[in-house]
Formats: structure tokens, sequence, C-alpha cells
């Protein structure tokens, strides 16, 4: 299943009745042609909107071309009536750009006056209730708005995901673990579909798989994918009968919904009943776009499955786990560029990161369940896993989280994973971001946010922020650089 968005992206051109209509609709031609040139795939829709009627013909041509993200351009000062009902009416995510003059020598009568109307088109989206992007500085010439467009097509792919998506949950969240339990209210307020579900209803779709045809299949792409790394070949039957259980509840469940993702208990009765650990599984889904959270974290599965539109790449869900011992960093300054130590922390999970984002990857057991349930004996529950080293490169920390009292909350930092060996077990990984520690203590830990942040392969947090800002997510905290005091720094520590 194709898990992902497809960014049908419109352009609708708008005119104020006492400019020239003509005008919008040439620069908007011109922009379509500077997105073409630019690889931007545009949908032009030929109706300029001057009124209530218009806005009627371009909805209705919208709607026949298939286009689920709409560009909304002032090639003039723009009707902002009528403009932002387009928007409000369209239902997608809808950006406002305007046109810059030209030439000094058509200002008498091929003056726009863009740069104004914007103004008036973000008091009435406003009015309306419409949350539509704009860019940073959205007046520009059209190879600069085709720019425009092609940084919106990510931010308009997470919209219509998160509004589309479906998490399944297996199992209450641990007691241990009560920071990944969070009211599941802003959810339904996101428009994300939830169906929480009991480890029974999972145990009982993946006993009925134990003899389905397609886990020979699974079992040898497994092998394959594995090659040498696969230490315990043993247990692949059992991972490869619950993978295609998890493929099967998504396909059969999703009802409504068009994307899906998971959010399941993975300890420790798991072990005991299933037999094996999922992490293996988890991140072979995480890898094909169906993100798969660890310990019934729905928001890490939210979070995950943001952070796979942005990129386009499978994300991971690490905990912020442990610090960097002074004698591994002394040991590796040459490769740790200007980070300190507090700059510095190591991400870790059982096994769940994709192979495509690991070093020397292995599957192998978990050792802390395996301290736990199999004590003194080889590893047999607790197998499954998949170990290795982060590929260094950049990275984007983000996650967008609910408070007790029911409002959404995000972080975003860009890092990197450092290229060195962390010398411990798991999916695990140095990563540095400037200023973690005091991003830390007056982000992570002053806003309560749990121990699993997303980790995206890229840096994205500017598509992030924005996407943020379009859900409604007022709080978007991110990394201060040095002497930017967070709400509540001690200025005198």
């Amino acid at each position: 299943m194709r898990n992902l968005p497809k960014v049908n992206m419109g352009i609708v051109a708008v005119s104020r009745d006492c400019f020239p209509v003509e005008l919008s609709a040439s620069r908007r031609a011109a922009v379509v042609a500077a997105a073409e040139k630019a690889g931007v795939k545009l949908t032009e829709i030929t109706t300029t909107v001057e009124n209530e009627k218009d806005v009627l013909a371009a909805l209705d041509a919208l709607r026949s071309k298939g286009c689920n993200a709409l560009t909304v351009y002032l090639g003039n000062f723009g009707p902002e009536g009528p403009e932002t009902m387009l928007a409000r009416k369209f239902g997608g995510p809808v950006m406002f750009v305007g046109a810059a003059e030209e030439t000094e020598a058509n200002l008498m009568n091929g003056r726009g006056d863009a740069y104004c109307g914007m103004l008036n088109a973000s008091y009435n989206l406003g009015l309306r209730g419409v949350r539509a992007y704009m860019p940073e500085y959205p007046v520009g010439t059209p190879s600069e708005i085709a720019a425009m467009i092609a940084e919106f097509m990510p931010i308009a792919k997470i919209v219509i995901g998160v509004r589309k998506l479906k998490i399944f949950g297996f199992g209450p969240r641990p007691f241990d673990f009560l920071a990944c339990n969070a009211p599941i209210k802003p959810l339904f307020d996101l428009g994300v579909e939830i169906q929480e579900n009991s480890e029974l209803d999972l145990y009982a779709s993946f006993n009925a798989h134990a003899d389905d045809k397609r886990i020979e299949g699974v079992i040898n792409c497994m092998a394959e994918e594995l090659g040498t790394g696969n230490k315990h070949p043993g247990i692949l039957r059992k991972l490869a009968q619950f993978e295609v259980t998890l493929l099967d509840w998504a396909e059969q469940n999703a009802g409504a919904s068009e994307y899906v993702a998971f959010a399941n208990k993975c300890w420790p009765a798991f072990q005991t009943q299933f037999g094996f650990v999922p992490c293996y599984v988890n991140s072979r889904l995480t890898g094909r776009g169906i993100p798969v959270a660890c310990e019934t974290d729905i928001y890490g599965a939210l979070t995950e499955y943001i952070l796979t539109c942005a990129t386009d790449l499978p994300p991971t869900l690490l905990d912020i786990n442990n610090t960097v011992p002074q004698d591994m960093y002394d040991a590796n300054k040459a490769t740790l560029k200007n980070y300190k130590p507090t700059d510095l922390f190591m991400g870790f999970h059982c096994g769940n990161t994709p192979i495509c984002h690991m070093e020397g990857a292995e599957m192998k057991f978990q050792l802390i369940m395996k301290r736990l349930l199999e004590p003194g004996s080889d590893p047999d529950i607790t197998r499954g896993t998949l170990e290795g080293r982060l590929k260094s490169g950049d990275v984007t920390l983000f996650r967008l989280q609910s408070t007790a009292d029911c409002e959404l909350r995000s972080y975003i930092a860009q890092g990197e994973t450092i290229n060195m060996d962390p010398k411990s077990f798991g999916s695990i990984g140095v990563i540095g971001v400037n200023e973690m520690a005091r991003f830390y203590r007056h982000v992570l830990i002053a806003k309560r946010y749990p121990h699993h942040a997303g980790l995206g392969y890229g840096h994205v947090g500017k598509t992030l922020f924005a996407a943020m800002k379009m859900l409604g997510v007022c709080d978007v905290a991110y990394n201060q650089p040095a002497g930017n005091l967070y709400c509540g720094e001690n200025p005198f520590a």
C-alpha cells in the first residue's frame, strides 16, 4: 500500500475588479511556465476569481482535476472576500502568494499592488478562521513563486496525511511509561482517527495467520535484507507471521481513512505470549512508510508519520537516552567539530530503526528484556531486534504531543548523527544538537515531553514549523542559540 499522500497542487489567480483581469491571468501563466521549468508540477485553473460566482467555477475546476492542495495567486491586489471564500470552501491546504512588479517601464497600467493586497487577504483569512500558509516573504517573481510552491508541497502533504490518518493502538500504554499516555481528543481535532484494540485482538489475529501462504516469501525477503546480519534465523517465521498480521490489519481496518500507522505494546507480556520481540518487524513497516511506534506511543506514531511526509524517507523513534561519557568525547574530538559535551546525547531504542538508516545492522536479541525474562539462558523469546549504529548525516529531532489538559505542543531541533562508535547495544547513535543541554532542560523537561523523540533524516525544520502552524499548534519550541534565553531560564545561571 502507498501510505503517503500525493499532492496535486492547483493554482488559481485572483483579480480585483478595478484592476485588469488580464494582468492576473498573464502573471499566472508566467508562474506555471516557471514552475514547469523548475520541475514543479502544477495544475493550472484558468478561471480567474473576481467574484463569488468565479469562486464556484474555480472550485468545480479544482475538483474535476483532482486537486487536493491550492495556491491562491494574487496577480494584482485581489478581491479579499472571494479569494478567502475560495480558501475556506476548498477545504484542503492553501497557500497565499502575490505577484511582485516586473519593471519600472510599466508602473502606470501594469502595476498590480499585490504587496498591498496580501495585507487584506491576511485580515480576511482571520475573519473566516482559515489557516492558510504564507511564505516568509510571500511576494515574488514567477520563478520565486515557483520556488515557494515547491516548499509548500511537503507542508501540504503533512496536512493532507494527518487529516486522513488512522492510528491503530494495541494494548494499554505501559504503567512505567505514563509519559506516553496523553489524551486523544486533540488527535480527533486534527482529523486523525484512532482505533484502540486489546492485545488479545492482536494475538487472535496473529494465531489466525499461522498457516498464511505469504509467510515463506516474507522469510526469504527478511533473510535477503539481513544478509550476514541474520544472527537468529530461527525466529524469522514468527516475525514474518507477525508482519503479515499487521499488514492485513491495516488493510482490513483502515475504513474511511487513507493512511495508517501503529502504536503497539511491545513488552513485557508480548515476549512471553508471542515468543519474540517485534522490533525488526516494526523497523520493516516503518521503512515502507507505515510507522510502528513502540510502547503504545500514539503521539509517537503520529510524529513518525509527519516526519515521513516531510522527508519522503523513513523516520525512527528513539529515546533521548543517555549522555556521552567524557572519555568517549575526548577520544573523538576530531570528529565532533565544535560540539560541546553537553551538545551531545545518544538516541537509542531496542531495535526499531529501519535498516536503511543503520550501519552494520544485525538481527539480534533484546538485552534488557533478556535480563528480565531469560536470565542465565540462551535468548529465545527475546530475539527479534535490529541493532546497529545510526548512519551519520543531517537529522531533525521532532515531536508533536498533547499536554494532560489537551493542548498540542511541538518541538523541532535540527542536528546531525555523528560518525562515531556508540559502543553500546540496540539501534543507537550519537546525536549532536547545538545548545542541546539548554533545550533539554527548558523545553523537553520544562514542558514535560515524554522520552520518545521522532528522528527524521535531513533538515526539515522549516517544513515542520509551517505545518504545525497550519495544524493549529501554537507552541512550537526550538533550540535557542547561546545568549537567547528560554522563558523561565535563569539569567544568572
